[in-house]
């Protein structure tokens, strides 16, 4: 049970002060009944609530999957930068959600927000060995040697040692290299860092598929939906 103004606060519509205002003005029904008294507690979950008319739909989490565009940072605030947060609606920001592990700024490509801490830490702990697939394009040639190392476990700039990672070429020259990378971490700025450990740099980054869950090819860079009850299963499974 939640107090109703809470609940229909936290789906949009407008802060408690206005709620209240809304249920004395007879607009707010709860299983056929007129409520002028928002801070009664209901079961949003079996009662059907509606709101001058309309009724909405309580969920408890959001997951999304947005097609993340360059420029644009993972967090959920940033006093300079615009975040990937900024970029949802309004109906969507109320859920406070936030970004499952991060992309960095000028990496494109599959990114999932949620208010879900459960589901996060599953996504992005190591342990649960979770594939995270990236299409990247290399200033140099990649070969046999660099696919070895990334088999072992690429050191960083740091001493961290990568856990084992697939490289797949797509195709090689001396004038650059198209690749698909997966690993199954989300270290800071990790795929640069490995192919920079090579001696080689990334001068293209998007990730195109995130725990068997492949970016919808029909969103446009910075577009964004909700995951479908199919797509959650397939995240679910890992």
């Amino acid at each position: 049970m939640q107090r109703l103004d809470k609940i229909v606060s936290n789906l949009g519509y407008g802060s408690r002060k206005e709620v209240k205002a809304l249920a004395k003005k007879g607009l707010i029904e709860v299983d056929g009944k007129i409520l002028k008294d928002s801070s009664i507690n209901v079961d949003p979950e079996k009662s059907i609530i509606k709101i001058n008319g309309e009724e909405i739909f309580y969920r408890k989490y959001i997951y999304l999957m947005m097609n993340k565009p360059a420029g644009v940072i993972s967090a959920t605030h940033d006093s300079k930068d615009e975040t990937v947060v900024d970029l949802l609606e309004i109906d969507h920001q109320v859920f406070n959600p936030f970004p499952v592990g991060r992309l960095d700024k000028d990496t494109v490509g599959l990114l999932l927000l949620t208010n879900d801490g459960d589901f996060n830490h599953r996504m992005i702990s190591p342990k649960w060995h979770v594939d995270k697939i990236y299409y990247a394009k290399i200033d140099k040639e990649v070969n046999e040697k660099d696919q070895e190392a990334f088999k072992k476990g690429v050191v960083l700039d740091d001493g961290y040692k990568c856990l084992e990672a697939d490289l797949e070429i797509i195709s090689s020259s001396l004038e650059g290299s198209e690749v698909r990378v997966t690993i199954q971490e989300g270290k800071y700025h990790q795929v640069k860092r490995m192919f920079e450990a090579c001696g080689k740099k990334v001068i293209y980054l998007k990730r195109e598929e995130f725990g068997g869950l492949i970016l919808d090819d029909e969103l446009e860079e910075g577009e964004y939906r909700e995951l479908s009850e199919e797509e959650l299963a397939i995240l679910n499974e890992n």
